[in-house]
């Protein structure tokens, strides 16, 4: 491991669209180092990263498909079980963007809702999921067995203070607001030829902090110093359209102070991540592999490269395709939960059994836990089996709000801009589920628009992750299985037009940087550098229009 620095260090910070994990993250301590915004880019050693895609610059023929090549205009018509011509169009079933799951809810409960399609019979494993998912857990001992155990180290107390109502999170509006719906991911280089070789055969998800681990956990309980506390500073930056109109961004420039447990190592790569929305989970899970990987070979515009992660599922102990998080580092929903609760919430399970305490960490690990004995050789827990299953139900099968104003002419006339600039390269719009043998009923079968590939792409330095010190990292320096800082999931579109209904306190990208759809446009680079100008191009007109069909999803 790298040794520990007792300077304190700033360091720049961008971030891309919209998982990391699950749940959240807030303020606590008093110290000195901070993680800054806006410096000069460091030169980076280029990787060859796997599933790179073939560059192909044939122009493909079609209505919506002139920015695809033919190989990639065939693949999202494959998927989608239509030609290009019918997505670019409107087209009345992508009113009902999350099949027959979807809601037509346009309120504050947009994302809280059953699958429509869901039986009476099931609803009611969907609302005691629903009240595990809300309700606060407390500390151990105590009168409540089902709910204790919260930390000794976590973030929040509850899935929903991070998902505020099942939507996503924010950054702190300023040094003095709290982070409670943001966290803070944490990764160390790769020092050693073992090291080097489990990331790269995905057998470790990165090398952690000997001290801080792989996530930074900014609470603590009683007698239990919380690792750090994060705060964070806006710069404004301002970027000009072609016919003269200024649109403002804000860089965030992330503090953390205070540490608990030792200085900060220079090295440390540092990702801050706001929560996703919950809706269509189910729906993605469902997504075969080879549709996902099928496009990490065809996605072959000489621009876009695509990849997908390949993680170590914590539940099999195999490695399989990732495909929840912001960096897809996650293989199912019930990984993913259970994840959560220990990184997040402090709390173990069958498939995350160990507290959340590093081992120097001597009074988290010597802390009171709420685990339960479960029987059957299995070791004492604090979410039980059949919590977890109804926790994974109900997040598995929370509603897609209905598309609004789909035929409007407007929002039509944005559709097509969207698709002539090539922003389906990543944001595939359609696909059709198959019938599992699986107990997904309402999942099966269903024609979906997402508008997401699930495959990392290079975002760009701007939405780079950096170190604690400020610097870019390699891009050979894998932080979450096979992904890099530059690398993001493409998030997935559907009910975006509503986040702000849902919670008007939700910002857009991973580090909740845009507080507007175009600002999130607008901070792409990387693989979508050529998209973002063409962006840049559109007057008055093509920037209503755009973001009217954004606002529609």
């Amino acid at each position: 491991m790298s040794s520990i620095h007792t300077k304190s260090s700033a360091f720049p910070f961008f971030s891309s669209s919209l998982q990391g994990t699950s749940f959240k993250l807030a303020l606590t301590v008093v110290g000195a180092i901070a993680i800054s915004a806006c410096q000069p880019t460091d030169s980076t050693s280029d990787s060859a990263s796997i599933n790179k895609n073939t560059n192909d610059t044939a122009v493909a023929s079609g209505e919506g498909a002139s920015a695809l090549t033919p190989k990639r205009t065939q693949t999202v018509e494959s998927l989608a079980g239509v030609p290009m011509q019918q997505l670019v169009t409107f087209d009345p079933q992508e009113i009902k963007q999350g099949g027959d799951t979807g809601i037509s809810i346009t309120s504050s409960e947009s994302y809280s809702k059953p699958s429509s399609n869901l039986s009476a019979s099931r609803k009611g494993s969907f609302f005691i999921g629903n009240a595990f998912f809300r309700q606060p857990w407390v500390v151990a001992p105590a009168s409540t067995d089902s709910r204790d155990g919260l930390g000794a180290l976590f973030n929040v107390a509850a899935c929903q203070s991070c998902h505020i109502k099942d939507g996503r999170g924010h950054a702190p509006m300023s040094s003095e607001d709290d982070a409670d719906s943001l966290l803070i991911r944490l990764a160390m280089p790769a020092t050693t030829d073992e090291e080097r070789a489990q990331l790269q055969n995905s057998l470790i998800e990165k090398v952690v902090h000997p001290m801080y681990g792989g996530q930074l956990q900014d609470r603590g309980i009683q007698g239990v110093p919380a690792e750090a506390r994060i705060a964070v500073q806006w710069t404004d930056k301002p970027v000009t359209f072609a016919d003269g109109h200024v649109e403002t961004l804000r860089a965030p420039t992330f503090h953390l102070t205070s540490p608990g447990y030792g200085a900060f190592d220079d090295e440390m790569m540092v990702s801050p991540r706001v929560a996703l929305p919950m809706i269509g989970l189910g729906l993605l899970e469902q997504i075969p592999d080879d549709d996902i990987k099928k496009q990490a070979v065809d996605n072959d515009s000489a621009d876009i490269s695509g990849k997908f992660n390949w993680v170590m599922d914590p539940q099999t102990g195999k490695t399989a395709l990732g495909r929840f998080g912001w960096k897809a580092g996650q293989t199912k929903l019930l990984t993913q939960n259970q994840s959560a609760f220990n990184e997040d919430m402090g709390l173990t399970s069958n498939i995350r059994p160990h507290e959340s305490c590093m081992p120097a960490q001597t009074a988290c690990v010597n802390a009171t836990t709420g685990a339960d004995e479960q029987g059957g050789g299995k070791p004492p827990v604090e979410v039980n089996d059949e919590v977890a299953k109804f926790v994974e139900f109900y997040t598995r099968n929370l509603a897609v709000p209905h598309r609004r104003n789909a035929e409007d002419k407007l929002v039509l006339a944005g559709k097509k801009r969207f698709y002539d600039m090539g922003c389906q390269s990543c944001h595939t719009p359609r696909y059709q589920l198959p019938k599992t043998d699986d107990d997904h009923l309402e999942q099966h079968g269903q024609v979906i628009y997402p508008y997401t590939d699930l495959l990392l792409h290079d975002m760009g330095d701007e939405l780079a992750d950096r170190t604690i010190a400020g610097k870019l990292p390699p891009k050979d320096a894998q932080v979450e299985f096979l992904a890099n800082s530059y690398e993001w999931r493409t998030p997935a579109l559907w009910g975006i037009g509503l986040a702000q209904t849902v919670d008007p306190q939700a910002t857009f990208l991973h580090d909740g940087r845009a507080r507007t759809l175009m600002e999130a446009v607008l901070w792409h680079g990387g693989e979508a550098e050529k998209q973002k100008q063409k962006v840049l191009q559109l007057d008055k007109q093509g920037r209503a229009e755009l973001t009217a069909f954004l606002q529609s999803l």
